[in-house]
C-alpha cells in the first residue's frame, strides 16, 4: 500500500510540476528586433521550420574609415571579409521546442567575428523583449552573455 501511495504522489507532482502548457507559437519570435545597444535591428525569419536573423538596419552603415558600407572585416575566414553587414544573416538554424525557447542555432557577431552557440526566449508574455544567450560549450555552463532585444518595426 505504501508502494502505491509513493507512486500515486509521485504521478502527481509530475502532472502538477512538470507537465507546462506552451505558451507560444514557433512563429511568434518572427519580427524585427533592436539590439540591446539600439546600433542594429535584425528580422528574425522563419525557412523550412528554423529560424534565421539578418541584420536590416544599422544606426552606423557607412565605415568611419573608408565613408563606404561597413564590411565583414573581421570575420577569421579571410574570402567574407568583403561581404558588407547589411543583409548579413547573423542568427541560423534555430529550432523551437516544447519548453518555449528557440535553441540550437548559432550567432555571429560581426564586430568581434566569432560565432556562438544561442538560444532564445521571451522574458514575458507580452512578447516584446527577447532574451538572447549566446554561449560557449554547454548552456548551463555559464560560459556566455545574454542579450535583451526590443520588438519594433523596420
Amino acid at each position: 500500500m505504501k508502494k502505491l501511495n509513493l507512486i500515486m504522489l509521485m504521478f502527481f507532482a509530475f502532472c502538477f510540476f512538470g507537465s507546462k502548457a506552451q505558451t507560444y507559437k514557433a512563429d511568434d519570435v518572427v519580427g524585427i528586433w533592436f539590439n540591446e545597444e539600439k546600433t542594429a535591428k535584425i528580422q528574425i525569419f522563419s525557412e523550412d521550420n528554423k529560424y534565421f536573423g539578418r541584420i536590416v538596419w544599422m544606426k552606423t552603415p557607412l565605415d568611419e574609415e573608408t565613408g563606404k558600407p561597413k564590411l565583414d572585416k573581421n570575420n577569421p575566414d579571410e574570402s567574407l571579409r568583403s561581404r558588407p553587414r547589411m543583409n548579413m544573416i547573423i542568427m541560423k538554424n534555430f529550432v523551437f521546442d516544447k519548453d518555449d525557447e528557440w535553441e540550437s542555432g548559432s550567432i555571429y557577431d560581426p564586430d568581434s567575428g566569432k560565432t556562438y552557440k544561442c538560444y532564445m526566449k521571451f522574458e514575458s508574455q507580452e512578447k516584446n523583449q527577447l532574451n538572447i544567450r549566446g554561449y560557449i560549450g554547454r548552456a548551463w555552463m555559464g560560459l556566455g552573455r545574454t542579450s535583451y532585444w526590443t520588438k519594433t518595426t523596420l
